[in-house]
């Protein structure tokens, strides 16, 4: 049982967990603890109740905002007149509290007799002692006051600390911005609707640069510099940066100070668009790093194969930019890699930093969606700032990463990390922030670098592990339901969706194997071996990898829906996974990636057993409603009312056969594999074929009309927003890998309408594609 106390919670925000059983008892001790209650009452301390261990550890769970715990070492289980007696539940309590928050203070509640015998274990984990019987009420609640008011002092990252000191002040502001503190909108009908909706606090602490006392986001000073140094601690860099227009900037700030006009630059194939950007600006040579792909189409590792000296000096051979080039410089000075994959492959960043290393002095991860890793032992040796950052010197490459806050973690949209470790052929401060200066604003909004501050504080400490875990928790718990969904169904000779994981794993406690929904849940919430990809298992498809090469990121949930045959290829009959989107849609339920026959959900740490459980209900929804094959008008009623001559008389069952069957036809899945498995005829670099754009050197074209004519823009299919074709690149032959993938989907954006692909890079016009390619005679 809990039970808060009712204060003013518009004017405090004290709160403190008392833990005690005789609260509501009329005895000595009970009394002097709702005397306690009320005299911390007074002092303006709003206090939560728990009656009993249980109690206790689910309020420390759901409450982070609790600043203080008073805690009866007597809480259960003492033996009366024993003080040497069993006292497992305060140590519980105590236990629960210090895994998620090594700051918040603990006074233990105990006799003067009993205090000596309270083991040395539970004494690290508490600050003080309460003697309820002896000092007064009053001299109690002033300490607990006291200390709340420490805490406070500190849980506070460098650099939202002083933005809120600062917002607090209400000083006359005769600097940007011009809304000074939120007030220009209050003299305006919609300015004041504007105000209303997002707060006062928001505008008071919407600053200028000129604001010296927060320092400076160009020269990295103030309270600004103290907290990227702040947030250099906590992920283990020897450098970090606030960036706030996202990892897109992170990225071209990185290979704009790294590499420049005709130097060759590795870059993963499975790379952001922005890394095409930062291409394009600096100058580099692009030499690609192609990644794997199964029979799902879910990109996978770059194989180890593909890394070593001798793949990677060929590859710059064979690449007609470098090859033969007036002033192309031959030796890669950076290279590129995306980890985790979009689809949540994560790679053994050590064994990728020696085998690139032979190669390249500068490595550059992409981490833009696994900014928590460092955080959760899952991820041990897997993500850019792995181990000690004292151990990185100047034999092992200098090691870049970029990660997006706002995506996984906790910051606000555009809020992300510049990360560094110094190692061979570093780039110094004050050279790397001349590129920095060059993409940073000299407005920049400081809720998202407090955000980005506050993310970071998150992840300090007990804090990080304990958030990354629960996250990975309800993850796996997710998996295994629709895990032993799928089992079930499949014994009645049913279908259900299933997750694309592995389908079972080896306890490495009893060696024995288990299916995947009957493994131990902690097993798998802290096993990596669980999620290692193992040579040529059935699940993953990528063939003999190398094992321990590569793992599943647990929290990256593709849902695969029935249609793709084990070998490859497509089975009889499927379900396309945009439809199953599209019903999700109409219920409410967004999902972050949407493939032929896979779907993307990411746990963040901001999931719940609720978000997620509704997520399978609507699943189970999905199946009941293709089985009855129910109207289209019903169950996707917007769908069918703006189409209805293709989907008015449609069930769901019949569109999805329709749907599938025209997938087949057209090899959509094949040709997407085919295509990305291939690599185009580079003719101009990324920066050339810039040039010609903005000399308007280009013409529109339609897909019959480009065979082997060079595009001047990268064409890039969503999902997942990877190049199919960058600037400068052959389209090669009309039945070739890349035109015949977009033709395929140009066919299948005609024949379903509202189900249309999105494709960067491509205009459609009357229902037919059309490619900006450089003019033959240019």
């Amino acid at each position: 049982m809990t039970m808060t106390t009712h204060t003013d919670a518009r004017r405090l925000d004290m709160k403190a967990l008392l833990v005690h059983e005789q609260i509501d008892s009329n005895t000595a001790g009970g009394r002097a603890a709702q005397g306690l209650v009320a005299a911390l009452r007074d002092c303006l301390v709003d206090v939560t109740l728990a009656l009993s261990a249980d109690d206790a550890i689910a309020v420390v769970n759901a409450d982070p905002s609790i600043q203080c715990v008073l805690l009866s070492w007597e809480l259960a289980g003492a033996r009366s007149g024993d003080p040497g007696g069993d006292h497992r539940a305060a140590q519980a309590v105590l236990d629960a509290l210090r895994t998620r928050n090594e700051h918040v203070p603990v006074f233990l509640i105990a006799e003067r007799s009993n205090a000596s015998t309270v083991p040395v274990e539970a004494m690290r984990k508490c600050d003080d002692f309460i003697w309820l019987l002896e000092d007064t009420a009053a001299f109690i609640s002033g300490r607990i006051v006291a200390a709340i008011k420490r805490y406070r002092e500190t849980v506070l990252p460098p650099m939202f600390r002083e933005l809120v000191r600062f917002a607090r002040v209400h000083e006359y502001s005769w600097h940007t911005p011009g809304h000074t503190g939120g007030t220009a909108f209050l003299k305006s009908p919609v300015g004041r609707a504007f105000f209303e909706f997002f707060g006062e606090q928001l505008f008071r602490s919407d600053l200028s640069i000129s604001v010296g006392e927060l320092g400076s986001l160009l020269d990295h000073s103030g309270p600004i510099g103290e907290s990227e140094r702040y947030a250099a601690h906590v992920f283990g860099a020897h450098r970090s940066y606030h960036v706030t227009n996202g990892s897109s900037t992170s990225n071209r700030v990185i290979l704009m100070a790294s590499a420049t006009r005709n130097q060759v630059a590795l870059c993963d194939r499975n790379c952001h668009k922005s890394l095409e950007h930062a291409m394009t600006m600096s100058g580099a040579i692009p030499a690609w790093l192609v990644p794997s792909r199964n029979r799902y189409g879910i990109i996978g590792p770059i194989m180890p194969e593909r890394l070593t000296a001798g793949a990677v000096r060929l590859a710059i051979e064979q690449n007609p930019l470098v090859h033969g080039r007036a002033g192309a410089h031959p030796t890669p000075v950076h290279a590129m890699v995306t980890n985790s994959t979009y689809d949540g492959l994560c790679y053994n960043v050590k064994r990728v930093e020696a085998l690139l290393g032979e190669s390249v002095d500068r490595l550059h991860f992409d981490e833009a969606w696994y900014g928590y890793a460092r955080f959760n032992p899952l991820y041990r040796d897997r993500h850019a700032m792995h181990g000690d950052p004292g151990d990185h010197d100047a034999s092992k490459p200098t090691v870049f990463a970029t990660q997006s806050t706002h995506k996984l973690l906790a910051a606000l949209s555009q809020a992300s990390f510049i990360h560094v470790r110094d190692g061979r052929n570093p780039i110094e401060h004050a050279r790397f922030n001349e590129a920095f200066m060059m993409h940073a604003s000299t407005s920049p909004q400081y809720a998202i670098i407090a955000s980005n501050d506050v993310s970071a504080a998150m992840m300090d400490g007990a804090g990080g592990a304990s958030l990354t875990t629960d996250a990975i928790r309800e993850a796996v718990a997710f998996r295994q339901m629709l895990s032993r969904l799928h089992a079930g169904f499949t014994e009645k000779s049913d279908w259900f969706f299933n997750a694309w994981q592995p389908e079972s794993v080896i306890d490495i406690r009893t060696g024995r194997r288990h299916a995947f929904h009957e493994a131990s849940e902690d097993l798998l919430v802290r096993e990596p071996a669980c999620w290692v990809l193992h040579p040529d298992e059935a699940w993953h498809g990528f063939g003999a990898i190398e094992d321990d090469y590569c793992m599943l990121d647990p929290i990256k949930v593709s849902i695969v829906t029935p249609g793709v045959a084990p070998d490859g290829g497509l089975l009889p009959a499927g379900i396309p996974a945009c439809i199953v989107t599209a019903y999700l849609d109409r219920q409410g339920v967004v999902v972050e990636k949407t493939t032929d026959f896979t779907i993307l959900f990411l746990f963040s740490i901001g999931i719940t057993k609720g978000k997620w459980g509704t997520l399978v209900n609507t699943l189970l929804d999905f199946k009941r409603d293709y089985d009855a094959n129910l109207p289209l008008a019903r169950v996707l009623p917007a769908l069918a009312a703006d189409h209805p001559q293709h989907y008015g008389k449609l069930g769901l069952r019949d569109l999805c056969d329709l749907m599938f069957d025209a997938m087949k036809e057209l090899k959509t899945t094949e040709r997407m594999a085919s295509a990305f498995s291939t690599l185009p005829r580079a003719d101009f670099s990324p920066t050339e074929a810039y040039e010609k754009l903005v000399r308007n050197e280009v013409e529109w074209l339609g897909l019959e009309q480009m065979a082997g004519r060079t595009v001047a823009t990268g064409v890039v299919p969503y999902p997942p927003g990877i190049p199919l074709l960058m600037p400068g690149e052959n389209a090669g032959d009309v039945n070739g890998p890349f035109l015949g993938y977009l033709q395929a989907l140009e066919r299948f954006d005609r024949r379903f309408p509202g189900f249309a692909h999105d494709t960067h890079g491509v205009e459609v016009v009357d229902h037919a594609y059309r490619v900006a390619c450089i003019k033959a005679d240019s």
